[in-house]
């Protein structure tokens, strides 16, 4: 094309347009300006090919994307291109609205280029080196995929507004639009809407329902990331919504048809390509177009050299099916693995889901790099920043619900309480309440910083977006992310870019990209990656959680692991690692519907990854982790130690100390230490440093400070200073005295029953009097005079000891017994046989039958019946060696009687019964 032919075209176009008239200074102004835009325009213009030349372009030749050893292809892009050309009057309607809507929606008002758009653009890229963006019209596109090359800079862009103008002088409208429609890629080497049509849906352009218009035309703007047989279908659809929306705005449709085209179900052909490792392969073409452009990487003949490695990639296939279909029982229908080599970034493998071609379950969607909320797999990142401020593993946090503020009170996974922890045992097992106080000292925001410098790529919405909820999976991240930046902590705080590719070649032999040497960057400090890794594979300090054998341990070697399981169960994750191999495993459903109750990630997540690491691992030597250096803090909270105690005894009356006198059951052993939360101790930003002089200050410390002294309390730890005095309530002034007054010492019992009687007396009070026979217990009384009825019956005859105790409030103790002697060979026996045991008596069932049996040696003189002390009959025997005895009970009126009977024999001897309970309704 000569430039000026350019020229004079542009004074027709100009003349139609430019009537206003100006002032002569304008018009000095504009023509200068005009001048130099128009040179710029002639310079740039002169190399531009002919408008006429439009299907000239270089022969296209397949790019292929093979393994980290070259030899294995995992997918092969095709060089063909599959064309069909057609009349716009054999392309839907709906086609040509939804592709104006999307693309160019003023297509038919302008002539090539958009103003707004271009003025769009050039603000959007102010940067240099940056690419230009945007602002393109349908017809700028169609001169860009048809007559210039893929190259992004100002010039091209330039050179692009000159054809563009050129061409709508050449065509008309309908005729840039079939062409257009006819050369534009849509993605799976499909090129122009008949072999898109073809090819998604297996039908001519001119059937294809509004429904598949909307979605072919939302292709073209990045054909690999919205292809329906890629990673981001969700995407698609959401851009598909958006375009119709566009065409009901624009009257293109109605809104009620474009209502009922997003319902409308979508059938898309099969993809019948050859294609291994699918989800990794569309992550690399993935990345490929996004620096090279979509038809560079369709038509430029690549060679792309992954970092896959095939066996491992095998591998973590065959553990996610099998672990996949395992977790079913959970309530879970998908599963991701990803790992990497933390010494390079190299990805080595990648299973997005359990089948890329289930799509049922969305299988071609890549959750390996989705966004989803990794719960406590995030914790590390948190502790990372604590260390780095200089808290340590020793470092001693209170495990207790604590309300942070605006009720929110989070619980460890059992609801449990543990008291005082260290960040060890906190971080090792996983335990919510200090976690998301080590958030707090650590800080929201430097904690994401941290967490951006390690690998993580999302998290960007601002610290107040996620709060102290951040620790237990509040922000969403990707697998992916997880696994690299928990790499940084297997390579001592080096980060190594993750990277999916080694080497890229083009058809020439040129060498266009090579990361087998990687870069790195230390982001973390050494000591600080080593000491999370120290605690991540503390095994003994997870064991009070997950036990000693859980599937976070590898049998040959020490490995670091984390678990994270998400509110609702909806997302559970492990990632581990050795100083050579990073895997991470997510486990949920796309939907992001709910697993069952209880599927933690050490049960559902860290088998796959175990069964991974196990197989990945087989044959190659153990590697120990780095040790950290000791910490050695000076403040004794840092130091795993709350405060100093003292421990002293106490005699509990009082609460003073315990002398030899106080009573063994009234002496506790107490102690005292002043028990704070860690604010009383550090300023959270500056832990190692003085003392705080206003705890209070920081606006969590009453939060923390209350649990703590309550649980200090309730475990029976004095906040104050110990006692100095002594305990005097038990010296001899205080002692009680007590006398047995009868029977006196050395007296015969020759009957029985015997009252025993006391005296006694105390200067703090009595509070009971025990009496004793040999030892055994045989009555207490309460209240003076101190006595209680025995009979001696119970013992044998011989010498025996009666001993009395007195009690006062606290516990003195006196005592004093006497020694007796019991004879009652010859005294008689009596017992009461009616009634035999407690029982209830109405007024019908009067008289009553009271019997007993009786016996004397020297023979019954009578027996007597009492009902409560009163007597109801003396009988007397009607025969010698009458041993059966009755009397009829009257009526004696309500109430409860103790009856018993009394027998006396011809020597004067008496026994009596034992007493029973008669209570007469």
């Amino acid at each position: 094309m000569k430039p000026f032919s350019f020229v004079s075209s542009f004074f027709r176009w100009f003349g139609k347009e430019e009537k206003k008239k100006t002032t002569k200074l304008l018009l000095v102004i504009g023509g200068v300006f005009f001048v130099f835009i128009l040179g710029l325009f002639v310079y740039i213009a002169r190399d531009l090919p002919s408008p006429g030349k439009i299907n000239t372009r270089f022969v296209p030749e397949s790019t292929k994307i093979y393994d980290r050893g070259g030899k294995i292809l995992l997918y092969e892009i095709h060089g063909e291109v599959r064309r069909t050309l057609v009349s716009l009057d054999q392309i839907s309607n709906y086609v040509i609205g939804a592709t104006i809507a999307a693309e160019d929606r003023n297509f038919y008002k302008h002539h090539g280029f958009s103003i707004r758009g271009i003025t769009r653009a050039i603000f959007k890229n102010v940067k240099p080196g940056d690419e230009l963006q945007g602002g393109s019209t349908i017809t700028q596109q169609f001169v860009k995929n048809s007559i210039l090359t893929s190259e992004r800079t100002f010039t091209r862009k330039i050179k692009e507004l000159i054809l563009a103008i050129e061409i709508e002088l050449k065509f008309k409208k309908d005729e840039i639009l079939q062409m257009y429609l006819n050369e534009i890629p849509y993605g799976s080497n499909a090129y122009g809407i008949e072999a898109a049509a073809q090819t998604f849906f297996g039908k001519k352009a001119k059937d294809l329902t509004l429904a598949e218009s909307a979605v072919l035309a939302a292709l073209p703007r990045a054909p690999t990331y919205y292809s329906p047989y890629g990673n981001n279908f969700n995407e698609t659809k959401t851009r598909q919504e958006w375009i119709l929306d566009r065409m009901a705005d624009d009257k293109l449709v109605s809104r009620q048809e474009a209502d009922m085209a997003k319902k409308e179900e979508l059938k898309f052909l099969e993809k019948k390509e050859g294609i291994l490792a699918p989800h990794f392969v569309m992550y690399v073409r993935e990345k490929l177009t996004e620096k090279y452009g979509e038809k560079f990487v369709i038509e430029g003949g690549l060679k792309v050299y992954t970092t896959l490695d095939m066996d491992l990639q095998k591998i973590a296939e065959e553990a996610v099916v099998e672990g996949g279909k395992k977790n079913e029982q959970y309530g879970a229908r998908n599963a991701a693995l990803v790992a990497l080599d933390p010494k390079t970034g190299q990805i080595l493998a990648m299973q997005g889901s359990r089948d890329y071609f289930d799509k049922d379950n969305d299988g071609n969607v890549n959750v390996a790099i989705r966004d989803r909320q990794p719960g406590s797999s995030f914790k590390p990142f948190a502790y990372a920043r604590a260390f780095q401020k200089g808290y340590t593993p020793e470092t001693i946090l209170f495990d207790l619900v604590t309300d942070f503020g605006n009720n929110y009170k989070p619980q460890d996974y059992d609801r449990g309480q543990r008291g005082p922890v260290s960040m060890r045992q906190a971080l090792a097992g996983s335990l919510n309440i200090p976690a998301v106080k080590t958030l707090y000292l650590a800080g929201v925001k430097e904690t994401i910083d941290l967490a951006h410098q390690m690998g993580i790529t999302t998290l960007n919405a601002g610290e107040d977006r996620y709060g102290l909820s951040l620790v237990l999976g509040g922000g969403e991240v990707k697998l992916l992310d997880m696994v690299s930046a928990f790499g940084v902590f297997a390579q001592n705080g080096m980060r190594y870019e993750e990277t999916p590719i080694l080497k890229i070649i083009d058809k020439n032999g040129k060498v266009l990209e090579n990361n087998e040497e990687p870069s790195r960057k230390e982001v973390l400090d050494s000591q600080i990656a080593r000491l999370i890794t120290n605690v991540l594979s503390d095994n003994g300090a997870r064991a009070f959680i997950f036990g000693s054998a859980s599937p976070l341990v590898l049998p040959d070697r020490p490995v670091a692991a984390k678990t994270g399981t998400t509110e609702e169960f909806r997302d559970a994750w492990t990632i581990g690692y050795t100083p050579s191999l990073a895997a991470g495993v997510w486990v949920g459903n796309n939907d992001n519907h709910p697993m069952k109750i209880g599927s933690d990630g050490v049960y559902v997540a860290a088998p796959i990854w175990h069964d991974f690491m196990v197989k990945a691992l087989a044959g190659k030597p153990s590697e120990e982790f780095q040790r950290p250096e000791p910490t050695n803090p000076k403040k004794p909270i840092l130091a795993g130690k709350m405060a100093e105690e003292t421990k002293v005894k106490i005699c509990k009356p009082k609460g003073l100390l315990a002398t030899d006198r106080c009573p063994k059951h009234l002496v506790e052993e107490r102690v005292y230490r002043k028990v704070h939360s860690i604010l009383y101790y550090v300023d959270k930003d500056n832990p190692q440093g003085p003392y705080p002089s206003n705890p209070a200050s920081d606006p969590q410390f009453s939060r923390w400070e209350g649990p703590v002294l309550a649980w200090a309390k309730a475990n029976n730890i004095y906040q104050e200073d110990p006692p100095k005095d002594y305990d005097d309530t038990h010296d001899e002034k205080n002692q009680p005295r007590i006398e047995i007054t009868s029977p006196g010492a050395d007296y015969e019992i020759i009957s029985s029953p015997v009252l025993i009687k006391a005296q006694a007396n105390a200067p703090l009070g009595i509070k009971k009097v025990e009496f004793y026979i040999d030892g055994a217990l045989v009555g207490t009384d309460t209240t003076g005079p101190y006595a209680i009825n025995y009979d001696f019956f119970q013992i044998a005859n011989g010498g025996h000891t009666i001993r009395a105790v007195v009690y006062d409030p606290v516990d003195n103790i006196a005592e004093t017994s006497v020694s007796i002697s019991v004879n009652l060979e010859r005294v008689p026996k009596i017992s009461l046989t009616s009634p035999a045991g407690n029982l209830s008596l109405v007024r019908s069932q009067f008289p009553f039958l009271l019997q007993a049996n009786a016996f004397a040696e020297e023979g019954i003189n009578n027996v007597k019946f009492y009902a409560s002390e009163n007597l109801v009959d003396r009988v007397f025997p009607q025969a010698s060696g009458e041993q059966t005895f009755s009397a009829k009970w009257s009526y004696p009126g309500k109430g409860v009687f103790s009856v018993y009977a009394v027998v006396l024999d011809n020597n004067g001897r008496t026994a009596y019964s034992r007493n029973v309970k008669v209570t007469v309704k």
